[in-house]
């Protein structure tokens, strides 16, 4: 829907749902940023209402701290979070509310990643900092986890 200010990357993993959903949350610092970045969990409560507090640190010493919560969880069909709350539902300044989706296709898997934003200039902000780019070589680094844990 055009109100949702979106922006998403798709991919076809060669991997089923549950592999994939393994490496999403097994697997998450080896592929949560593009590559030379890495990420740190802080914490990672994977379940509707807990709580994701990630860092993410660049080569040249650059650091970038990502908190929110987790809105719905459905295992290997649908996560769903967003920064506009810290631990315990209090507010924070908003940015996106990010979603990623598993459907089974043929003997893979049709990942969705998007960013849905609260209006055009956070969306195009977002579009700046190189969404399609990194987030797409995210799911390139997922697909390559999943696929190895499915050989």
């Amino acid at each position: 829907m055009p109100e949702d200010f979106e922006l998403a990357v798709e991919r076809l993993i060669a991997a089923p749902p549950e592999t994939v959903w393994r490496a999403w949350t097994e697997h998450l610092t080896e592929w949560w940023c593009p590559k030379p970045w890495t990420t740190r969990i802080i914490e990672q409560d994977l379940r509707s209402g807990g709580i994701t507090h990630l860092e993410m640190h660049g080569p040249n010493g650059e650091s970038h701290a990502q908190q929110g919560v987790f809105l719905e969880v459905v295992p290997a069909r649908r996560v769903v979070f967003t920064d506009a709350f810290r631990q315990g539902w209090h507010p924070q300044k908003a940015f996106m509310v990010g979603l990623f989706e598993f459907t089974a296709e043929g003997s893979g898997t049709r990942y969705r990643a998007s960013a849905r934003h609260w209006d055009e200039a956070s969306m195009q902000q977002h579009r700046a900092m190189g969404f399609e780019a990194g987030w797409g070589a995210v799911a390139d680094q997922l697909a390559a986890v999943a696929e190895a844990l499915d050989r």
